[in-house]
């Protein structure tokens, strides 16, 4: 909702809902939250569709898909609670092939921003590493957690020989972007291109940055 584009159709909005009811502010909060409403569930769609969607693909068999292969890798953080060990944060990597990244770039809007063709094309036979669920639960951000996890990563494709390691965030995500740009990743490519609805994304305004860091 911070959006300039957004907070300017909200006050118009409320604005038409005050003169049509009549110099009524009820009616003027009514349209107004209708707004608020609509945007709430575009993005609830966006981000619980795309929760969903993994939990039915890739981590519906975490030991198949990254524990059982070799040039993939599967890491969850642990800590004791109350003599329990709890799972409070996790990260994923996925080793790709060059071609499958050049697809993605094509799908992307117009490619990668920066970096050239080395970027979209690959390096040496093309394998790279794909970050992605890198979560950390709330009482424990802040504290590193993050940034160890994606060592790990980093780590881990340095030991497979991949040259870089890549990812994909949307613009809303600010704290994960900060910690990315400090952990070197650079943004190759955005694009607004979204599993949901496209009428969805474009009324969510949600842009999606792909970064890279070469290792």
């Amino acid at each position: 909702m911070s959006h300039p584009d957004h907070i300017g159709v909200a006050l118009s909005i409320s604005m038409a809902g005050y003169v049509l009811g009549g110099s009524s502010y009820f009616q003027a909060l009514l349209f107004g939250g209708a707004w608020a409403g609509l945007l709430y569930f575009c993005c609830h769609e966006i981000y619980d569709g795309y929760a969903a969607r993994r939990l039915r693909a890739d981590m519906a068999d975490i030991k198949a898909n990254y524990l059982d292969n070799p040039d993939s890798g599967f890491w969850v953080a642990e800590v004791d609670v109350r003599g329990r060990s709890k799972v409070v944060g996790m990260v994923a990597v996925t080793g790709k092939g060059g071609g499958e990244e050049g697809e993605r770039f094509e799908e992307s809007n117009g490619g990668p921003a920066g970096g050239g063709e080395e970027s979209a094309r690959g390096d040496g036979d093309g394998g790279y590493g794909e970050m992605s669920h890198l979560v950390v639960v709330f009482p424990w951000r802040r504290k590193d957690l993050g940034s160890q996890l994606m060592r790990k990563a980093l780590d881990f494709c340095k030991e497979r020989g991949y040259a870089r390691l890549g990812l994909d965030v949307s613009e809303p995500q600010k704290d994960a972007i900060s910690m990315y740009r400090k952990c070197g990743f650079v943004q190759t490519a955005s694009h607004s291109n979204t599993h949901a609805n496209r009428l969805f994304s474009k009324l969510a305004r949600i842009n999606v940055m792909r970064m890279e860091k070469f290792i």
